[in-house]
């Protein structure tokens, strides 16, 4: 299995109480359909303290995916991930890579799977809360995006309730 790790945004980890900081990483698997059809992240919308290790892991058998941040630095796509956090490419992952990044600036990340974006294969983080010295909210829609693509993504006031969105219809 490879495995790549980057660490993202400034040095705000240490607003976290060690109480809300998870043991380990927290995984976002990358899943789909036996033939295909349907593609999705799960979970699709996470809140989760500053300081928290994300891993990305490819449970898909039957597609390579990618855990690719919104930003001009990566394809020239509009930034959705805060002003201060460095944008993230897991290149392609074939089925049980995964891909690590620990978000420690406050705010909202969008993400897509550089394949699948056409098919609504995205996700949103949600770091610390809107309270947050430095918080970002989410970017504004935009046109380079369709709107079913805009429209996958859960609302921060969903993801902050319920702390976890899963994607709609998946199995």
């Amino acid at each position: 299995m490879i495995s790549r790790r980057i660490l993202l945004g400034g040095g705000l980890a240490a607003l976290a109480t060690p109480a809300t900081v998870a043991a380990g990483p927290v995984e976002i698997a990358m899943r789909g359909t036996a033939r295909g059809e349907k593609v999705w992240f799960l979970p699709q919308g996470l809140a989760v303290p500053a300081g928290t290790t994300l891993r990305f892991v490819n449970r898909d058998p039957g597609n390579s995916h990618t855990s690719t941040a919104y930003h001009p630095d990566l394809f020239g796509r509009q930034r959705r991930i805060p002003a201060a956090a460095s944008p993230w490419d897991s290149d392609f992952l074939l089925p049980d890579q995964a891909y690590e990044v620990t978000l420690t600036q406050p705010g909202v990340y969008d993400y897509y799977c550089q394949p699948h974006e056409m098919a609504a294969m995205v996700g949103r983080i949600v770091v610390g809360r809107p309270q947050d010295p430095g918080w970002e909210g989410p970017a504004p829609d935009s046109e380079d995006l369709m709107p079913e693509v805009l429209a996958a993504f859960p609302a921060v006031e969903t993801i902050l309730a319920r702390g976890r969105v899963e994607p709609e219809g998946a199995p």
